[in-house]
């Protein structure tokens, strides 16, 4: 993850590598993105347990809910389905409450994401990280034509 997030960091002029949670909200305050260096900060961690079920995913909803800061889950399709995508029948959901979405075997986030959403009482976006101005119209607070999942945590 830290060899993405710092490869990431090069081709984003707007952004800027951060190891402590301190230097992400100095980052912030300067009118850049934190791209967050978390390998140190999760083995640390109590509380995200070593396991599949926790990827990148949770560990940005763990960084986020530390920073008190929205959850945007940048992914390799356009949100979330009902079944995996590449099925005929697979439909599209544009929202999701996270009580349902615990009910979910499988989905393009991992299956920790919405136990941790419910616990810091997070909403959260989904969407496809393929296509960058999707994810910057989300961040920018932009009408969005595209798809994206939203989930709600009411």
């Amino acid at each position: 993850m830290d060899i993405l997030a710092k490869l990431l960091c090069d081709k984003l002029a707007f952004c800027e590598l951060s190891s402590s949670f301190e230097q992400a909200k100095d980052i912030v305050s300067s009118n850049k993105i934190p791209i967050m260096l978390c390998s140190d900060i999760i083995l640390n961690e109590e509380s995200l347990k070593h396991s599949w079920e926790i990827t990148s995913d949770s560990i940005a909803a763990f960084i986020a809910n530390k920073l008190d800061s929205k959850l945007l889950i940048a992914t390799n399709v356009d949100g979330i389905y009902d079944k995996d995508p590449s099925l005929t029948d697979a439909k599209f959901i544009n929202e999701i409450d996270v009580k349902k979405l615990l009910s979910f075997d499988e989905s393009s986030i991992d299956l920790m994401l919405p136990v941790l959403l419910k616990e810091y009482g997070f909403d959260c976006y989904v969407v496809n990280g393929k296509i960058p101005q999707r994810v910057l119209s989300i961040i920018d607070e932009e009408t969005c034509d595209f798809p994206y999942t939203y989930i709600n945590n009411h």
